[in-house]
């Protein structure tokens, strides 16, 4: 019976613990984030049970439930899960309660405010990747836009975390409006807004074209694309730590799936036929943002520009359009929100500490800060693909099923495995080697116990995705034989 609610639970599990915080007054700021943790991380645990109780043999949605709330709009209020959408789900529940762990300390105003965000942040994610409507999934995309703008230009680290909040804003926003007129006009086409209803119709040629580029202005911005990715870098920049984790750990990723979940299988046409402009834009994106890294001197910088590369790397697999390569972009989804959301979480350890992120003011580190430093290296290591890490395998499939559609592209993709690894060391070796900067930063101080149990399950996840990767590949398989087969026929 249970089964029969359990994504409803998962959504409704962060609501009512916003909704304590909200009608709770006079808290106390560790009663505050205790209560924050605890709803969140019940949230996760929960969630969990999709992965335990998954079929992998089903390539359809499964634990789908129905409600009847909107039928006087002709909306049809449908959760479920599948292969493609399980495991987002759980890496957004696994994210929120470590954003409120690392703000623990850092946040030392509006804490009720802050956490209340973060849990609606949750449960308006986890609708993005069960809503079965194309409208309603455009709602809840949106939305998670209100909350992050509002951490971003309150609790932001610099000066200009207003313009920086600001622009995300509207680059997000904007693109987002021809997705509407797309969604809009289907629903005047076919009656509908229900995605599986909508999967069984065969638009025309021309509307394909249409539409797919609709939704391709909303889904390249989120992505990013190149050249819609200028609000990334100043976003996490100024965004606080728990904000840049929940930007390159999840929001990332809502082009992605919107890519799998809608632009691919409704249009099957037209992105065979955009195919070459998406390699196109991918390959540029790969190259020139790894370049660009080299030359960042702020380390939040070089992570938001690697992020680039990484998404990237993730459209080229989506488009591929082969088994090995979806599902390589899936898994380099995943591992790129557990490995981008780690180093950013290493990069607010130091801020926390120095109130800097420039790299002119770190020398040396590992003398002082060798757990640190070790950790550092290993989440480091896992951004460039190093074997036996996460990412290796999500860009090994990518590349293996890339090569087979198209070889100058998967060569062209590979000369980012090579930049990444150039930026990637020689990041590492001037933060961690040289003598030890001492003229403008005197106390420095290893990890603490709180935030080594942060630390804990990135390292588990990073080393087991890399060698063990079948156990999040198995439940993909089913769902992405199906799509493959849709589009081949």
């Amino acid at each position: 019976m249970f089964e029969h609610t359990l994504l409803s639970t998962i959504v409704v599990l962060p609501i009512i613990g916003a909704l304590v915080l909200l009608f709770l007054p006079n808290l106390k700021k560790s009663s505050v984030f205790a209560v924050g943790v605890f709803a969140s991380a019940l949230t996760f645990i929960v969630s969990m049970l999709l992965w335990i109780r998954f079929d992998n043999t089903v390539s359809g949605f499964q634990f789908v439930e129905k409600y009847d709330w909107l039928n006087f709009l002709n909306l049809n209020v449908k959760l479920g899960v599948d292969g493609i959408s399980l495991f987002l789900v759980i890496l957004t529940t696994f994210l929120i309660p470590v954003c409120l762990l690392a703000s623990w300390k850092s946040v030392n105003k509006h804490e009720k405010e802050f956490v209340i965000l973060f849990l609606i942040m949750d449960a308006m994610l986890i609708l993005v990747f069960v809503v079965l409507d194309v409208l309603l999934f455009y709602i809840c995309f949106e939305s998670v836009l209100i909350p992050m703008f509002l951490v971003i230009g309150i609790w932001g680290s610099r000066q200009r975390k207003i313009h920086a909040a600001y622009q995300f804003f509207f680059y997000t926003l904007l693109g987002s409006l021809f997705m509407l007129i797309a969604i809009m006009y289907m629903f005047l086409q076919v009656g509908t807004t229900d995605l599986e209803i909508l999967l069984t119709v065969n638009f025309d040629k021309t509307t394909q074209l249409v539409l797919w580029l609709a939704f391709f202005a909303s889904l390249a911005v989120k992505i990013p694309m190149l050249p819609f990715h200028i609000w990334l870098p100043e976003a996490h920049v100024e965004a606080p730590t728990a904000g840049s984790v929940i930007l390159a750990g999840i929001l990332l990723k809502l082009g992605g799936y919107g890519f799998l979940r809608f632009s691919i299988p409704l249009f099957p046409y037209a992105t065979v036929y955009f195919t070459p402009l998406v390699y196109t834009m991918s390959v540029i994106a790969i190259i020139y943002a790894s370049l660009t890294t080299l030359r960042q001197i702020d380390l939040k910088k070089i992570i938001a520009y690697s992020s680039v590369a990484h998404m990237n790397f993730v459209t080229i697999g989506m488009f591929a359009l082969n088994l090995q390569s979806i599902e390589g972009s899936i898994l380099l989804m995943l591992s790129h929100g557990i490995v981008s959301s780690a180093l950013f979480l290493c990069v607010g350890v130091l801020y926390d500490r120095h109130h800097t992120r420039l790299l002119y003011y770190y020398k040396g580190i590992t003398q002082v800060m060798p757990l640190f430093s070790a950790i550092f290296l290993l989440f480091t290591m896992a951004n460039i693909s190093l074997p036996g890490t996460s990412s290796f395998v999500g860009e090994f499939l990518i590349l293996m099923g890339t090569f087979q559609e198209n070889s100058l592209v998967a060569t062209l993709a590979c000369t980012g495995v090579v930049f990444g690894a150039a930026y990637a060391v020689w990041l590492y070796n001037r933060v961690a080697f040289g003598p030890l900067s001492t003229l403008y930063i005197k106390a420095y101080y290893d990890i603490t116990k709180r935030e080594f149990v942060i630390f804990i399950p990135f390292i588990i996840l990073t080393i087991l995705m890399g060698v063990y990767p079948e156990i999040f590949l198995a439940p993909m398989h089913a769902t992405v034989e199906n799509l493959v087969s849709q589009i081949s026929n």
